[in-house]
């Protein structure tokens, strides 16, 4: 028989986002039922690489980077572990004069947002960073941003919101996703059907295949970074490293190990992807001359994922175009782990109160679509989500 279950919101996607809104609704006491077609934050919120960082981002962006901030430093009050947050600081290293001048306009444009952004010459970063290879020229620092271990940071916000009494449905595929007139209804096989008042489409690169059947429609692509993992080695890199202009980021954990990232991968199918061997020798030949510790490390592990990406890099976040009470979260093209917990609080918020202090209007739905805003009714087959 099939099991039918109510609450006031159901959630489509156990990331990061969907399981901290579902842990800030159950502290507003709403009722929540989450759905994870695999394990909560074992797609791109557990494999990412980690970066909790405001330094790079657009403008628009900020004020989101800034709540998140701010909820970085309450993990161990809201999920019980610090999930390995650290706030390292964040180096952005230049390889040109013209790298220089960007993050030096960069420093300019935020300097009402209080990253206090630190502009190093080479002279200075040499003295500082003196692991450093000969291609970087100068770097702008973030002291305050950081990293943490997503493995841990994700996966324990769905337990956290399961220990306030969210009813968390993990290895559940919705098969079918729509509004009957009165309620929003998602059903996975024949086995569960539940109904909400509210729903909050937080399915990653797969949240395009919702929105689109509520007509919400976006051109979101999937990319599929490349990560590798070096064998522990001795302690030398003492902040999380980024690139001005795209490429190389690198971390190293408190074990020895360093994280590393760039490039792109390929997909296998709609579920798994992988690293190419010729995008992996070109990221290490890259982290070499950044880093030339790392000649003659061994790689232990590599792996990729699946992120979505709109074409203006933005991510989609807030009410549906065409449907009360709807409301979307994904498109965040690679950089959604340090916006991860702002997202879930913005979410509780638009349920709760339908508005946000934080402000939204560059993420809405309706730069891609001009449909009237009108509710979707009638039960609609999905694709796999």
């Amino acid at each position: 028989m099939m099991e039918r279950i109510s609450a006031d919101v159901a959630i489509i996607g156990g990331g990061i986002m969907g399981s901290s809104a579902a842990l800030f609704l159950r502290r507003m006491g709403l009722s929540v039922v989450l759905l994870e077609r695999d394990l909560c934050g074992s797609r791109s919120s557990g494999v990412n690489y980690g970066g909790v960082r405001r330094q790079g981002r657009p403008l628009s962006q900020l004020p989101l980077s800034q709540r998140a901030q701010g909820i970085w430093s309450q993990l161990p009050e809201l999920i019980g572990i610090d999930g390995e947050y650290l706030r390292s600081g964040h180096l952005k290293i230049a390889r040109s004069e013209a790298d220089l001048a960007a993050l030096e306009s960069y420093r300019e444009h935020t300097r009402d947002f209080g990253m206090a952004l630190e502009m190093l010459s080479a002279r200075a970063l040499r003295e500082r960073c003196p692991w450093l290879g000969k291609a970087a020229v100068g770097a702008s620092l973030c002291p305050e941003d950081g990293q943490a271990n997503p493995r841990l940071v994700s996966p324990a916000f769905a337990l956290a919101a399961r220990r306030l009494g969210a009813d968390v449905r993990e290895q559940t595929r919705i098969d079918e996703a729509a509004h009957d007139g009165s309620a929003f209804v998602m059903r996975s096989g024949d086995a569960l059907e539940v109904r909400a008042r509210h729903l909050l489409n937080c399915a990653g690169a797969w949240a395009g295949t919702i929105a689109a059947q509520f007509g919400d429609a976006v051109p979101m692509e999937s990319g599929h970074p490349e990560m590798a993992v070096t064998e522990p080695l001795p302690v030398f890199l003492n902040f999380s490293l980024g690139v001005e202009g795209g490429g190389v980021y690198a971390r190293q954990v408190a074990r020895g190990n360093c994280v590393i990232g760039g490039g792109r991968g390929y997909a296998l199918d709609d579920q798994r992807a992988r690293v190419q061997r010729s995008g992996l020798a070109t990221l290490m030949q890259q982290t070499v001359e950044l880093l030339p510790t790392l000649r003659n490390a061994h790689i232990i592990r590599t792996w990729s994922g699946t992120e979505g990406y709109l074409p203006d890099r933005q991510p989609v976040l807030g009410p549906s175009a065409t449907t009360p009470g709807l409301i979307h979260a994904f498109g965040f093209a690679g950089g959604g782990f340090q916006l991860g917990p702002a997202v879930g609080a913005v979410l509780a918020d638009l349920v709760r109160d339908g508005q946000t202090a934080t402000p939204l209007a560059a993420f809405s739905v309706s730069r891609f679509t001009s449909n009237p805003r009108v509710a979707t009714t009638g039960l609609v087959p999905s694709a796999v989500v």
